[in-house]
C-alpha cells in the first residue's frame, strides 16, 4: 500500500508532487527501507549531523595536511625533498581514491554505508598518526623496521582511503535529504551546498589556526590527538541521526551499464534508429530497470548510442540480454555523463589557481612582512584571507548576493550552476592577474632600490581566490548533483573532485618546463630562481592568468552548447 501511494504522488507533472504529500517523490527510503516520510525524515533536521560531521572531518584532514611538512621534517627527520614527495603522493591519493568510494556508493553499498565505513577508516588512520607522534622514534637506523615511520605512513594512507568515500558522498548524501520533486525542498537544497562549503572551510580555519598552534607549541601527540577526537565525534554524531536520514538505494555498477550501452550500440552499428523515440526499448510502467533511479526521458543528440535501445527482430526473443538491448534510461545515463564531462574537464585549469598558493607564499617571503613595528606576519598565514572570505560569502550567498543578482537579471534563482562556475572562473582570472600586478610592482621597487613592498598587497589575490572558490567550487558540486543521473551522483561528484589532481600535476609540469626553458642552462634561474629578485615570477602569473582566461572561454563554449538533463519521470 505504501508503494502504491508513493507512485500516486509521483504522477504529477515532471514528477512534482504537492507539499502535503506523505512520501518523497524521488524514490528515497527511510532507515527501515520503507518510502521516506516527507514529515519525519530528511530536510535540515537530518543535515545538522551531516554538516557537523563534515566540519569535524575537515578539521581533522586540514590539521594533518596544513602542517604535515613540519612533522615529517622536524619529528621524523625526513629531508625537504622526501617530505614534499610524500605529501604530494598522499594528497594525490586522497583525490584518486574518490573514484573507488563513489563506485562503491553508487553500485553496492549506498552513500550512507560508504560514509560510515570511510569515516571509520579515516578515524583509524588518525589514531595511527597520533600513535606515531607519541611512540619514541627508532634511533637504530640499521634495524629493518621503524615503528614511527611505519605508523605515520600507514596512518596517512588509511586517511587517504577514508577520504575517498567521504568527499564524494557527504555532499551528495546531504543533498539527498531534500526532495527535488518538491519546489520548496528543492530551494532549501540550494542553501545546503553553501552551508556544506562553509562547514568545510570552518574546519580548515580552526585547523590552520588553533590546531597548528597546538602542534607547534604543545606537541604533536596533542596536535594529532585533538583532531582524532573530533573525528570520533563526527562519526558518533553521524550515526546518531540515522532515523532522520533519507536513503537512496544503490543501482548497481554504473561502469557496467555504460559498457553495456557502448557494446550494444556497436553490435547494432548497421541498424537504423527509429525517428519516433517511443519505439525505443524501455521498461513498462513507471519503474526504472535501474534500482534507485527514476526513468530518464529520451533526448536528441548522440544518436549513435540510441542503437543500444533500438529493438530488432532478434531482441524480441531475448529482451533480457543487457549487452545487446538497453533501456532508454540506461542510454540516457551515458549521454548525460558524456555531456557533463567537458564541463568537468574545465575544472583542471580552474583548480590551478589554488595550486599556485605555494608560489604566493614564496612571493610573500620576498616582501616586507612587518605589519607593525614588533610583529612579523608569516607569508603562509595570508591564506587566512581566503578562508575568511569563504566563511563570509558562503552563508550570505543565497540571502544577500542572489536576491541582488535576481533583481538585476529578473531571474528568480539568480544564477544557475553553470553561471556560478563561470563567475568563479572570472575571479580566478582576476586573482592571477592581481598576483602578477603585485609581483611587477615588487620587482620595480627592487630595481629602483625603494623600500620593500608590504606583504599586505597580497591580500586581494587571496581574497579573489576565495571568491572564485565560493562561486566555482560550490558551482561544480551543485552541477555534479543536479545534472547527474540518480544512480551516478557519487561518481559524478568524484569526477568533479578528481580534477584537482591533474590541475596540480599540470602546474608542476609547467613549472618544470618553464624553469628549463627560461633557465637557458647557463646557471640562470629563469623566471622562478631561488632569489625571486633576479627572476620574473610576474611573467609566470601573467601566463597562468592567460591560461585561466582561455579556460573561461572554453567553458563558455561548452556551457552554451550543454544540453541540460530533462525532468525525470
Amino acid at each position: 500500500m505504501a508503494n502504491e501511494e508513493q507512485r500516486q504522488w509521483m504522477d504529477g507533472e515532471f514528477g512534482c508532487q504537492p507539499e502535503e504529500g506523505p512520501y518523497t517523490g524521488n524514490g528515497s527510503v527511510d532507515v527501515k527501507g520503507n518510502p521516506a516520510s516527507k514529515t519525519h525524515t530528511g530536510k535540515w533536521k537530518a543535515c545538522y549531523s551531516i554538516l557537523g560531521g563534515e566540519f569535524c572531518g575537515a578539521l581533522a584532514y586540514y590539521a594533518v595536511g596544513t602542517n604535515l611538512v613540519s612533522y615529517l621534517t622536524k619529528v621524523q627527520g625526513q629531508s625537504n625533498v622526501t617530505a614534499a614527495s610524500n605529501i604530494a603522493a598522499w594528497q594525490g591519493n586522497c583525490y584518486l581514491t574518490t573514484i573507488l568510494g563513489a563506485f562503491l556508493a553508487d553500485s553496492y553499498w549506498g552513500r550512507h554505508r560508504t560514509i560510515v565505513v570511510s569515516l571509520t577508516t579515516f578515524t583509524f588512520g588518525m589514531v595511527l598518526l597520533t600513535l606515531s607522534a607519541v611512540v619514541p622514534p627508532n634511533m637504530h637506523r640499521s634495524m629493518a623496521t621503524f615503528p614511527q615511520e611505519a605508523l605515520s605512513s600507514l596512518g596517512l594512507y588509511m586517511t587517504a582511503l577514508g577520504l575517498g568515500g567521504i568527499w564524494p558522498c557527504v555532499p551528495t548524501f546531504g543533498a539527498d535529504q531534500f526532495d527535488d520533486t518538491d519546489v520548496s525542498e528543492k530551494a532549501q537544497k540550494e542553501l545546503f551546498y553553501n552551508w556544506y562549503y562553509f562547514a568545510v572551510n570552518g574546519g580548515f580555519f580552526v585547523a590552520s589556526t588553533v590546531i597548528v598552534w597546538v602542534q607547534d607549541n604543545c606537541g604533536w601527540g596533542l596536535g594529532f590527538g585533538i583532531p582524532t577526537l573530533f573525528s570520533v565525534i563526527g562519526v558518533v554524531g553521524f550515526l546518531a541521526s540515522m532515523r532522520f536520514y533519507r536513503y537512496q538505494k544503490p543501482g548497481g555498477s554504473a561502469l557496467t551499464r555504460i559498457c553495456q550501452v557502448v557494446v550494444a550500440a556497436f553490435r547494432k552499428v548497421h541498424v537504423d534508429v527509429p525517428s519516433d523515440s517511443s519505439l525505443l526499448y524501455e521498461m513498462p510502467g513507471k519503474e526504472s530497470a535501474i534500482v534507485g533511479s527514476r526513468k530518464l526521458m529520451h533526448t536528441d543528440g548522440l544518436r549513435f548510442f540510441d542503437r543500444a535501445a533500438t529493438i530488432t527482430a532478434s531482441d524480441e526473443a531475448s529482451a533480457s540480454r543487457p549487452w545487446k538491448l538497453c533501456t532508454v534510461t540506461q542510454v540516457e545515463e551515458l549521454k548525460i555523463f558524456a555531456r557533463m564531462l567537458p564541463i568537468f574537464l574545465t575544472g583542471v585549469i580552474f583548480n590551478t589557481a589554488e595550486a599556485c598558493f605555494p608560489l604566493f607564499v614564496e612571493q610573500g617571503g620576498a616582501m616586507d612582512n612587518h605589519v607593525a613595528a614588533a610583529f612579523a606576519l608569516p607569508p603562509a598565514s595570508l591564506t587566512t584571507f581566503t578562508c575568511v572570505c569563504i566563511l563570509v560569502l558562503a552563508p550570505t550567498y543565497d540571502g544577500v548576493l542572489m536576491p541582488a543578482v535576481s533583481r538585476l537579471t529578473g531571474v528568480k534563482r539568480g544564477l544557475s550552476e553553470l553561471h556560478r562556475i563561470g563567475v568563479g572562473m572570472v575571479f580566478a582570472v582576476l586573482a592571477l592577474a592581481a598576483a602578477a600586478a603585485v609581483e611587477t610592482a615588487r620587482l620595480r621597487s627592487v630595481e629602483a632600490d625603494a623600500p620593500a613592498v608590504s606583504i599586505l598587497w597580497q591580500a586581494p589575490q587571496y581574497v579573489l581566490v576565495g571568491v572564485a572558490k565560493v562561486f566555482g567550487v560550490v558551482g561544480y558540486i551543485e552541477f555534479a548533483y543536479e545534472q547527474s543521473p540518480d544512480a551516478m551522483r557519487s561518481l559524478c561528484q568524484a569526477c568533479s573532485l578528481i580534477m584537482v589532481t591533474p590541475g596540480s600535476y599540470l602546474l608542476s609540469a609547467m613549472l618544470t618546463i618553464i624553469s628549463s626553458v627560461t633557465g637557458g642552462g647557463g646557471g640562470h634561474g629563469g623566471w622562478i630562481p631561488e632569489n625571486l629578485n633576479e627572476g620574473h615570477l610576474d611573467r609566470f602569473f601573467w601566463l597562468m592568468a592567460a591560461l585561466q582566461l582561455i579556460n573561461l572561454i572554453a567553458f563558455v563554449c561548452c556551457a552554451a552548447t550543454y544540453k541540460r538533463k530533462l525532468p525525470t519521470t
